[in-house]
């Protein structure tokens, strides 16, 4: 047993059987799809590929901020039923308010656990890239890290986790604004498929643009292995996730175990949940690593 709480939102994209092996308590999101709310509850209400298929469909997914009054209902039952410090990671502020509602509920807490501990810490990241983050603060807790240490590392540490992204249409990028609908008709006609970053302040942005799925996904590995600690040499954990086209994701998969023979650990593989979902679509693959500071 622990002495304190990590915690995140579902937005970290891991598997309920990962958070449950990290002893990681998880607060869902909410989405809707066609105006019907639904949980982000990692597949349970919905599983990815019908969420997916609905947005083939022209269905149309929907994000709900996780507002301060949720976040003050669920930090509070972790102190009256936990008794424990927490320290909660949140999606990147630069994509969402949640941060900034998390602020809010621990600052309103304050008086009423005068004895607790509550740490918020922006990801600065998304999907699987954040669920990396946490990760890595697990692996600190376990090693006996305590809450204080953890929130420090995480705040000078959180830059270091790359996420490379690349997605196969531009369809979804049209529809949430990315690009235009001229560029996404004369982009889907040519084959070009963008290639993404995370950049410091948190936010996702287009990097180049590649023709053809299959140098899209090369490019992917290229780029880690300019921004990766150590280059061709790194031996840390790598995180993939997908948004439905599993195939793709272990083909960036096999191509990093060419490349970076040192890699210590199984390169695990996630599903894009329906929060990211809702603004991807479906055929994006994500890379994460640590590497040089965004």
């Amino acid at each position: 047993m622990h002495d304190y709480i990590v915690s995140c939102c579902s937005p970290a994209d891991l598997s309920q059987e990962k958070l449950d092996s990290l002893d990681v308590k998880l607060l869902y999101s909410d989405f809707t799809m066609d105006g019907v709310p639904f949980k982000d509850d990692l597949g349970k209400s919905m599983t990815s590929k019908e969420f997916y298929d609905r947005i083939r469909a022209g269905q149309v997914g929907t994000t709900t901020l996780i507002n301060t009054a949720e976040f003050v209902e669920y930090f509070t039952k972790l102190f009256e039923t936990e008794h424990k410090d927490v320290l909660h990671v949140t999606l990147s502020s630069g994509l969402s308010g949640t941060y900034a509602a998390a602020l809010a509920a621990a600052d309103i807490l304050k008086e009423q656990f005068p004895e607790r501990k509550l740490y918020i810490v922006d990801s600065r990241g998304a999907s699987s890239g954040f669920g990396f983050l946490v990760q890595a603060l697990c692996d600190l807790r376990d090693e006996g890290k305590t809450i204080d240490e953890l929130y420090d590392w995480a705040q000078k540490n959180r830059l270091r986790v790359q996420h490379l992204f690349c997605s196969t249409t531009l369809t979804y990028y049209v529809r949430g604004g990315r690009i235009s609908a001229a560029a996404g008709r004369i982009g889907n006609l040519l084959g070009i498929c963008p290639v993404m970053r995370m950049d410091h302040p948190g936010h996702l942005t287009v990097h180049s643009r590649v023709r053809t799925k299959k140098r899209a996904l090369r490019a992917l590995v290229d780029q880690m292995e300019e921004l990766a600690d150590d280059g061709v040499n790194y031996s840390g954990r790598v995180f993939i996730s997908h948004s439905d086209c599993l195939e793709d994701a272990l083909k960036v998969k096999e191509q990093v175990e060419e490349r970076f023979p040192h890699i210590k650990s199984e390169i695990e593989i996630y599903n894009i949940g329906a929060i990211i979902g809702c603004h991807a679509g479906p055929g994006t693959v994500a890379l994460f690593f640590f590497g040089k500071e965004r």
